[in-house]
């Protein structure tokens, strides 16, 4: 059985000799180190003859008390001695002072050329991480009794119906908005019924499907990444790849799938209850008979404007689950990584978002779907 290790002070003229007894170990140490805190004499000699065994813990608490108070440490055997004299070194070689920084004019290149490589790495990553899932789904065309279609019909209802309420209200009350600050404009030029157009065009062609693709990332694909790196860090992935199931059947292509084939749906949705949000405003404020406010959108909005909503949707969609999916899968070591990598979806997926549509307003004017 391990001796409760103890101490005794013996005066001496040039100070107290501090003699400790049983066994200087980590386990043990706890109640007699708030004990030697409270010592006020001055100590001259530490006498480490009556121990019976010494760890790194105990040579540390001596060392301790020897650069505190100046203390000689002797009766050591060899044990002791050889911890002793490691700390000691260890401390000689490790002065306590805070390392110089850079000047600001290398700090900043320094962080720009740390931020273009990790975008460099983060890059082929991201191919990696698509070619992983083309390969899945080339898979799953060999093999389709493999597909989770359950999973998929319940990614659908979680990205599409449990979303319809928020995105309708969003969406009405921007097509208010639209209407209403369009209208004052208008107004100035006596052009109020070009509101109808207003409110038609930006809805379906740009702002139904934007706004509903921003909503779903905030809302899908933040939990995407947050589901699947809470299963990363409770170790459920390793578990699916040990029993022979691949992760990326099972876990990004059933969320990827649901968020293509609902986002066009969505963004259609969005902008119909913007326009009939503009057409609930335009009869209270301009005298437009909400009706016949109606009947015009079928007048001012092309149909291209539809098809122009219809071909964003997939792809906003499969940048969202794409940025929501593989931020989960990158989750490591510990919980405050799955915040991290929430919000990273969500900037990630917006930004890419808001890039691309850029894009596509300046490709659908070059070919005179403007």
């Amino acid at each position: 059985m391990t001796q409760v290790p103890d101490f005794t002070l013996i005066p001496g003229e040039t100070g107290d000799t501090l003699v400790f007894t049983g066994a200087m170990l980590v386990s043990t140490l706890g109640p007699l180190d708030r004990r030697l805190r409270t010592i006020t004499t001055p100590i001259a000699h530490i006498d480490l003859a009556g121990i019976t065994g010494i760890d790194t813990v105990g040579a540390w608490i001596c060392c301790r008390i020897s650069q505190e108070t100046g203390a000689t440490i002797v009766h050591a055997d060899d044990a002791a001695t050889r911890l002793i004299e490691a700390l000691r070194q260890v401390d000689a070689d490790s002065p306590m002072q805070a390392p110089s920084r850079l000047p600001v004019w290398l700090r900043v290149p320094d962080k720009v050329g740390e931020a273009v490589i990790g975008m460099a790495f983060g890059s082929v990553a991201v191919l990696s991480f698509v070619g992983q899932m083309i390969l899945a789904a080339g898979g799953l065309l060999l093999h389709p009794a493999r597909f989770r279609y359950r999973a998929l019909v319940h990614q659908m209802e979680l990205v599409g119906v449990n979303s319809l309420a928020i995105i309708g209200l969003m969406s009405f009350l921007v097509g208010i908005v639209i209407a209403q600050q369009g209208a004052e404009q208008l107004r100035q030029f006596g052009a109020e019924i070009y509101t109808v157009n207003l409110v038609g065009r930006i809805s379906m062609r740009e702002l139904g499907i934007l706004m509903t693709a921003i909503m779903v990332a905030g809302r899908s694909g933040s939990a995407f990444a947050a589901e699947i790196g809470t299963m990363k860090l409770t170790e459920e992935v390793d578990a699916m790849r040990t029993i022979g199931v691949a992760p990326m059947e099972v876990l990004v292509l059933p969320r990827v799938m649901a968020t293509v084939l609902m986002m066009p749906l969505l963004g259609v949705y969005a902008a119909v209850v913007a326009i009939i949000g503009g057409a609930f405003l335009s009869q209270f404020a301009l005298g437009i008979p909400f009706f016949s406010f109606l009947l015009r959108i079928r007048e001012v909005v092309p149909i291209h404007d539809v098809w122009v909503a219809v071909v964003k949707g997939p792809v906003f969609g499969l940048i969202v689950a794409l940025a929501g999916c593989y931020q989960g899968m990158q989750v490591r070591d510990n919980s405050e990584e799955v915040g991290k990598r929430t919000t990273a979806a969500v900037v990630l997926a917006i930004f890419t978002v808001i890039v691309l549509d850029a894009f596509f307003a300046v490709f659908f004017t070059e070919i005179n779907w403007g």
